[in-house]
Formats: C-alpha cells, sequence, structure tokens
C-alpha cells in the first residue's frame, strides 16, 4: 500500500512551463514545485534562464540544458519563448515532448499565428493548455492535437452540461442563473 503514495518518484514530473516574450517578461507561467517559493524567486529564475538561453539558436528544434541543477527544455518562435524545466534526474526527451506537445498545441489553437500579440489576446486558451499537460507536475499529455481539443472543448457555451465545464465556467453558469431568478 505504501508504494501507492511513490508515485511522484517513479513517474516523469515536470517543475514549471513558461512562455516568456523576447525581452525575457512573462506571458504565461505555471509552476508546480516549491523549489521556487516566492514570487522573486520564480522571476529571477525566468530571468536568468532567458539570459543563459538568450545567444542560444533554439528556433528549428528544442534545446536542453542544465540549469541551477534543473533539466530544461526550450524553443523560440518569433518572439516567444518557450521551456519547460524538471527536475535533474528527469528524462530530457520526456521533457522535450512536453515541450513539443505544448508548443504544436499553442500553434494550433493560434492558427500557426504564434506571436506574443496573439498569445496575449488568447491567454485563456494558452492557460488551458497548461492545464491540459501538467497537473500538480504530473505529465497527463503531450499529444498536441489532444491537448488543443480538450481546450477547444473548454470554451463551449453556457448550455453545456455541468460537467463538461471548468470550473469558471460553471460559476459563470451559476451566477447567471441566480441572477436570472433573482430578477423575476
Amino acid at each position: 500500500m505504501g508504494s501507492l503514495f511513490g508515485y511522484r518518484d517513479s513517474s516523469p514530473s515536470v517543475k514549471n512551463i513558461l512562455l516568456l516574450d523576447s525581452e525575457g517578461k512573462r506571458v504565461a507561467v505555471k509552476y508546480y514545485s516549491d523549489d521556487w517559493p516566492t514570487n522573486a524567486a520564480k522571476l529571477a529564475f525566468e530571468r536568468s534562464v532567458f539570459a543563459k538561453t538568450l545567444k542560444t539558436n533554439a528556433r528549428i528544434e528544442a534545446e536542453i540544458m542544465m540549469f541551477e541543477s534543473h533539466v530544461v527544455t526550450y524553443k523560440f518562435v518569433q518572439d516567444l519563448h518557450f521551456f519547460v524545466t524538471g527536475g535533474d534526474d528527469e528524462n530530457e526527451l520526456i521533457l522535450a515532448t512536453v515541450l513539443q506537445g505544448f508548443f504544436d498545441a499553442v500553434a494550433l489553437l493560434l492558427r500557426n499565428n504564434v506571436d506574443k500579440r496573439e498569445a496575449l489576446e488568447n491567454l485563456d486558451l494558452i492557460l488551458l493548455c497548461f492545464d491540459e499537460i501538467v497537473d500538480g507536475g504530473m505529465i497527463l499529455e503531450t499529444d498536441p492535437t489532444v491537448i488543443a481539443g480538450k481546450v477547444a472543448t473548454h470554451t463551449m457555451d453556457a448550455d453545456a452540461p455541468l460537467s463538461e465545464q471548468t470550473i469558471t465556467q460553471a460559476w459563470a453558469t451559476a451566477r447567471e442563473h441566480l441572477t436570472r431568478t433573482l430578477l423575476k
């Protein structure tokens, strides 16, 4: 029975997913680890990993590096820099697969117009991608078509059953129904 709770030790995990602009500023980030306990520590990590990778040419395919005892995979497209970080004992190929799945899903959702302006206009879709790819550090999905398909279903209308809505959508639906009943 004790081995059931040791799943994090044996399954691949992600410490963070970062999407930064060409100046190293946040577009969208999600941390799954307490390795960076404060917002200042997170910002410092983002600045330093950006500075370390700035002069590399990761535009054609993903690059992998060891940085501050973490494995970091990264890829640049136009004015966006995609990063996936794992522990120093993580499999680089798995992290690269997560990165490629994230990048390809974003490209599908943004209709291959992957740039900062388009990413900011569709930030909700990118944040939903994070949730579909990784949950609490555990990798859930790496297939970009599956990720994009699940994200697209999250943007359903309010008439969808509550079981198929995100929590935010369910709260909005409940608030709308409550407002209607109070105004009657």
